[in-house]
C-alpha cells in the first residue's frame, strides 16, 4: 500500500485513493491501488501500456464503477463527473477533446461561461500559456503543440485545486516539453495539486515530487524520482527482464 501521510500532515491530502479496484467482466484492470496527492504536489502515475493508469484517472473522474474509496480534501469525491468541477478538479484528455471549429478563446471559455469577470480570467490564462496571439484562430488551424496548450488552458481557466493531466508531454518536442514542465511547476507552486499520467520518463523524473509505478494494475514501486529510478522492479516492468544483483535504473 502506498504510504499514507494523512496523520502527519496539517492538511488532508488533496486527493486520496484508497484500495481502488476496477474490473471489467473477468479482468481486473486496477487491483487494490492506494496513493495520495498532497496540496501543491506533483505526483506522476507511470507504467507500461495496459498497466491501468488511465483506468485510475477514469475512476477518479467517476467514469467507471469501482470498489474502494476516493476522497478530495478529506471528503468523498462525487461519483458524477459534472459535480467534480465544483470540488476543484479539472482534467485534460489524451485526445484533447477540443472543438475544432471554435476559436482558441471560445474553447477556453467553455468552463467559465457565465462566470463573473470571465473575459479577464480567460485573457489571463491565454497570456500565461502564450496563446494570446492565437486567441481568435480556430483550433483546427493550429499545430498540435498549440492545441495541447489550448487544452491545458481550458483545464486551468476554472482555477482548479486538483489537476489531472493525461499524457501531457505526448507528441511534443524538447522545447515544448521544457515549457510544459515550467507551467506544471508554476501551477503546483501556486498551490494546485497535479496528478499526471505520462510515458515520457525524462519529463516525469524532472517534474514529479513523487512517482507511483503501476504494472498489471498493481503498485510495484513508489517514492521520489531517485528512489523509483533505483528500483529493480521498475526496470523489470519496463524492459520485461529480471534484474539480479546490482540495482537497476530507469533510463
Amino acid at each position: 500500500m502506498y504510504p499514507n501521510t494523512l496523520h502527519t500532515e496539517k492538511q488532508p491530502p488533496r486527493l486520496e485513493v484508497s484500495h481502488l479496484t476496477v474490473s471489467f467482466g473477468g479482468l481486473t484492470a486496477v487491483d487494490d491501488v492506494s496513493f495520495e496527492v498532497r496540496p501543491g504536489e506533483v505526483v506522476a502515475l507511470i507504467g507500461p501500456n495496459g498497466a491501468g493508469k488511465t483506468t485510475v484517472f477514469n475512476a477518479i473522474c467517476g467514469l467507471v464503477r469501482l470498489r474502494g474509496a476516493i476522497a478530495l480534501d478529506g471528503r468523498a469525491a462525487p461519483r458524477r463527473t459534472a459535480r467534480l468541477t465544483t470540488r476543484g478538479l479539472s482534467r485534460t484528455l489524451q485526445g484533447l477533446g477540443l472543438f475544432a471549429s471554435l476559436s482558441v478563446r471560445d474553447n477556453v471559455r467553455i468552463p467559465v461561461v457565465g462566470s463573473t469577470d470571465a473575459d479577464a480570467i480567460i485573457a489571463a490564462q491565454l497570456d500565461a500559456l502564450d496563446l494570446t496571439g492565437l486567441a481568435e484562430r480556430p483550433v483546427a488551424a493550429l499545430a498540435y503543440p498549440d492545441r495541447k496548450r489550448v487544452a491545458l488552458a481550458r483545464a486551468l481557466v476554472s482555477g482548479p485545486s486538483m489537476l489531472l493531466l493525461d499524457e501531457p508531454a505526448g507528441g511534443l518536442g524538447p522545447d515544448d516539453i521544457e515549457a510544459l514542465a515550467a507551467t506544471v511547476r508554476r501551477v503546483a507552486d501556486a498551490g494546485c495539486s497535479v496528478l499526471l499520467v505520462e510515458h515520457h520518463v525524462d519529463f516525469v523524473m524532472g517534474i514529479a515530487d513523487r512517482i507511483v509505478v503501476l504494472d498489471f494494475g498493481r503498485i510495484i514501486a513508489h517514492g521520489t524520482p531517485d528512489e523509483v529510478r533505483r528500483d529493480r522492479r521498475v526496470e523489470e516492468a519496463y524492459l520485461g527482464i529480471r534484474v539480479d544483483g546490482a540495482e537497476g535504473a530507469v533510463a
